[in-house]
C-alpha cells in the first residue's frame, strides 16, 4: 500500500507551524485514495538516541574488522533504514534551531544516511532515487535572497544536501517565515507577512499531499 513517512522535529508541542502545516499534507495525503496510510514518528516525543558509535555510519561490509557496535543501536538503525525504504513518500517537519537542525532531526539523519546502503559509496546504491521527499520548513526570521541573512539558513541546504543529492530522492520544500512576528515586539509589523506565509503554506501542503497521494496510489 502507498506510504508516507511522517516525521515531526519541533520541540514545540502547542504551536508549532511546521508540526501544522505537515499535518495538513499528512491529512490531504491520506485522504487522497482510501489505499494510503501513514507512518508516523514524533523525534520529539520519542527521541532517537544519538548515534553511540561510529561504525555504524557503515554497513558491516565496510565497517573495519574490529567494529562492535552495540546491539540495540544497530537493531534501532535497521528499523529506521526499513522504515524509510518502506516509504513511498517522505515528510519532514523541520523548524530552523540557531539557524541549523533540530538535534533529534539530525540524530535521525545519521541513522539513516548509509553510505553503500541508502548513499553510494563503492557503487551507485540510492534505493531511494526519484521517490518524493517533502520538507516542511518553518523559520523564525527571514532569508530572502538578497538579504543580509540570505545564507544563514543551514538546515534546508542540509536536508535537500542528505535527501537529494545523497540519497537521490526528488525534494519538495515548503516553507513559512517569519514565525516569531506575534512574539517579538520589533517584528510587529512582519505579521501579515507571516499570516500570509503560514496560510500560502497550508494551501501548498494540501494540494502537495493530495497529488502525490493520488499519484502514489
Amino acid at each position: 500500500m502507498p506510504t508516507l513517512l511522517h516525521l515531526d522535529s519541533s520541540a514545540d508541542l502547542a504551536s508549532s507551524r511546521s508540526r501544522a502545516i505537515g499535518q495538513t499534507f499528512s491529512d490531504a495525503w491520506w485522504s487522497a485514495h482510501p489505499d494510503n496510510i501513514v507512518v508516523y514518528r514524533d523525534l520529539q516525543k520519542d527521541p532517537l538516541p544519538h548515534l553511540p558509535d561510529a561504525a555504524l555510519h557503515w554497513p558491516r561490509r565496510l565497517r573495519p574488522e574490529h567494529a562492535a557496535p552495540p546491539e540495540g543501536a544497530e537493531a534501532l538503525q535497521e528499523e529506521l533504514l526499513a522504515e524509510l525504504m518502506a516509504a513511498d513518500v517522505l515528510l519532514i517537519g523541520a523548524p530552523m534551531y540557531n539557524f541549523s537542525l533540530p538535534s533529534s532531526l539530525k540524530a535521525w539523519i545519521d541513522y539513516i544516511h548509509v553510505p553503500g546502503v541508502t548513499a553510494p559509496f563503492d557503487g551507485d546504491t540510492q534505493p531511494l532515487a526519484g521517490r518524493q521527499a517533502v520538507i516542511v520548513a518553518s523559520r523564525g526570521g527571514v532569508y530572502d535572497e538578497g538579504t543580509p541573512t540570505a545564507d544563514w539558513d543551514h538546515a534546508v541546504p542540509v536536508l535537500k544536501l542528505i535527501l537529494g543529492n545523497a540519497l537521490g530522492m526528488s525534494v519538495s520544500v515548503i516553507s513559512t517565515n517569519l514565525t516569531l512576528a506575534e512574539v517579538i515586539p520589533a517584528r510587529v509589523d512582519d505579521i501579515p507577512r507571516s499570516e500570509r506565509e503560514l496560510a500560502a503554506a497550508h494551501t501548498a501542503a494540501a494540494d502537495l499531499g493530495r497529488r502525490l497521494g493520488v499519484r502514489e496510489s
